[in-house]
């Protein structure tokens, strides 16, 4: 009896700090979603949908390219916009794995919950993400604060890591570096902005703020 008392802790204990998808309900459709205004200048490109709510503000679309629809103040973009504040919610409210330094470049990850010492998170260099030869491997990145990554910095995915399984809940605004290469779903609290050739593999979705694109 005693042997299994001690082996159910152990599952219990596993289970509370192990990474449990977020789910993105409608926003999951949207490259980009945006709370006051997006705006693009250059050539930039869109996986997907656009949508905002409750601002009416788009801008740079063309010479900007939407691959899906633009849901501008519709019922649309407001539905997801009240699903993203519950993805926000649930990827901030998951028990942490680790309290690391802010800065994440130069490391390797394995799948987990992580937040941040300073409440701020930085990349500088590369960043890898090691799924273990598991697909369903789940990354969440917590800060209280900002997320900036520097020029050139890169987020790469090894054994099985997938960028859908990747979420950024960032408690203010997140900036990402010019010819920087971002893999994940960014949850920002207020703005994103993505600045001259920021790539990223995911989602940029902001709740209260706006989106800002360049040639991105």
């Amino acid at each position: 009896m005693a042997l299994f008392v001690v082996a159910l802790t152990a599952s219990f204990v596993g289970l509370s700090y192990a990474a449990t998808t977020v789910s993105l309900g409608s926003a999951n459709g949207f490259g980009v979603l945006a709370g006051s205004t997006i705006t693009s200048t250059g050539n930039s490109v869109i996986h997907g949908s656009l949508g905002l709510s409750p601002g009416a503000s788009v801008t740079g679309f063309p010479p900007g390219i939407v691959n899906g629809t633009q849901s501008i103040t519709n019922t649309a973009a407001a539905q997801a916009q009240t699903d993203l504040a519950t993805a926000y919610t649930n990827a901030a409210g998951q028990s942490t794995s680790s309290t690391v330094p802010t800065e994440l470049g130069g490391t390797t990850k394995t799948a987990g919950v992580y937040d941040s010492a300073s409440g701020t998170f930085g990349i500088t260099g590369t960043l890898t993400l090691a799924a273990q030869g598991n697909p369903n491997a789940v990354f969440i990145f917590k800060t209280a604060s900002t997320l900036i990554t520097g020029g050139a910095s890169s987020v790469v995915l090894i054994n099985g890591a997938q960028a859908c399984n990747v979420f950024w809940q960032v408690g203010s605004s997140a900036t990402l570096g010019a010819n920087s290469a971002f893999k994940g779903n960014l949850l920002a609290l207020q703005s994103a902005t993505l600045t001259t050739g920021a790539n990223v593999e995911g989602r940029v979705l902001a709740r209260n703020g706006a989106v800002t694109l360049d040639t991105s």
